[in-house]
C-alpha cells in the first residue's frame, strides 16, 4: 500500500461500498488524512471512527454545489490543505427502460453521477491549480462505454464522467493536476444487491461469489493517489486491465 502520510483526501460516497473501503485504505493503511462524505453523514461518521483520528466526516449532497463548497471549506479548515478527491458518489437507480422511465428520477441519477462529480471538481480545482497540483480520481464504470438494458441514466452519466475526465486532463495539462478515470468492475456492494434484485440485463445474473471484493478497487484508488501512477495521468482504465492489475499485485 502506498505511503500518503500528510496528504489530505476527500472521498465522496464514503458511507459504504467502494467509498468506505477506499477511505479506510487511504487513512488506515496509507496514512492520509481523510474527509469522508455521503448524504448519510451518520454512516460516514461511523466509517471515519473506524479509521481513526486522521479521519473526519460530514453529510454532503454532491448534487448541490453549495453543499460541496461547504465540504471543501470544512476539509481545508480541519486539515489545512487538500491534495486529492475521490469522486465515488453514485446511484444506479432508476433501473427501467427509457420508454417507462420517470423523467425526475432519470435526471436525479445524472445530477449525482455526473453533475455531482463536476461540482466536486469545480469546487477543488481552482485551489489545486493555485497550489501547483492535486489529484482527482473519478470512479467510472464499464457502463461508460457499453450500453446496458435498463441503465440508460447510469450509462449516460458515466459516459459523461468519462468525457469530463478527458476534458479536465486537457485543460490542466502541464499544471500539476493528475486526473484518472477508474472502472472498478462488478464489485460486491449494496449497488449490486439492487442490480440483482432488478433481474434486468446480464449484470443482474452474476452470482455474488463472482463479484470483485471491495478491497481490490480500494487498493487501486490508493495507488492512483500516489506518485507511482503519474504515468497514467489523463487516462481511464479498468481493474480488469492486466497491466494495471500487475501494478497492484492482483495477478
Amino acid at each position: 500500500m502506498g505511503n500518503l502520510d500528510g496528504k489530505v483526501i476527500i472521498v465522496t460516497g464514503a458511507s459504504r461500498g467502494i467509498g468506505a473501503a477506499a477511505a479506510v485504505a487511504l487513512g488506515k493503511a496509507a496514512g492520509a488524512n481523510v474527509m469522508l462524505t455521503a448524504r448519510d453523514g451518520a454512516l460516514a461518521e461511523q466509517v471515519a471512527q473506524s479509521v481513526g483520528a486522521n479521519a473526519a466526516a460530514m453529510a454532503c449532497d454532491v448534487s448541490d454545489f453549495a453543499s460541496v463548497e461547504r465540504l471543501v471549506a470544512a476539509t481545508t479548515e480541519r486539515f489545512g490543505r487538500l491534495d486529492a478527491v475521490v469522486n465515488n458518489a453514485g446511484v444506479i437507480e432508476p433501473i427501467v427502460s427509457v420508454a417507462e422511465s420517470d423523467p425526475a428520477a432519470w435526471a436525479r441519477n445524472i445530477d449525482i453521477n455526473l453533475t455531482g462529480a463536476y461540482h466536486v471538481i469545480r469546487a477543488v480545482l481552482p485551489g489545486m491549480l493555485a497550489a501547483g497540483g492535486g489529484t482527482i480520481v473519478n470512479v467510472s464504470s464499464g457502463a461508460a462505454i457499453r450500453p446496458l438494458e435498463g441503465w440508460s441514466a447510469y450509462c449516460s452519466g458515466k459516459a459523461g464522467l468519462h468525457m469530463l475526465t478527458r476534458a479536465v486532463a486537457l485543460e490542466t495539462a502541464g499544471k500539476g493536476i493528475r486526473v484518472f478515470g477508474f472502472q472498478p468492475g462488478t464489485t460486491d456492494t449494496d449497488m449490486q444487491v439492487l442490480i440483482r434484485a432488478s433481474g434486468v440485463n446480464p449484470v443482474s445474473q452474476i452470482p455474488r461469489q463472482n463479484l470483485t471484493p471491495v478491497a481490490h478497487p480500494a487498493a487501486a484508488i490508493v495507488y492512483l493517489c500516489t506518485a507511482a501512477a503519474d504515468d497514467l495521468n489523463g487516462q481511464e482504465f479498468s481493474l480488469r486491465d492486466e497491466p494495471f492489475r500487475a501494478r497492484l499485485g492482483l495477478d
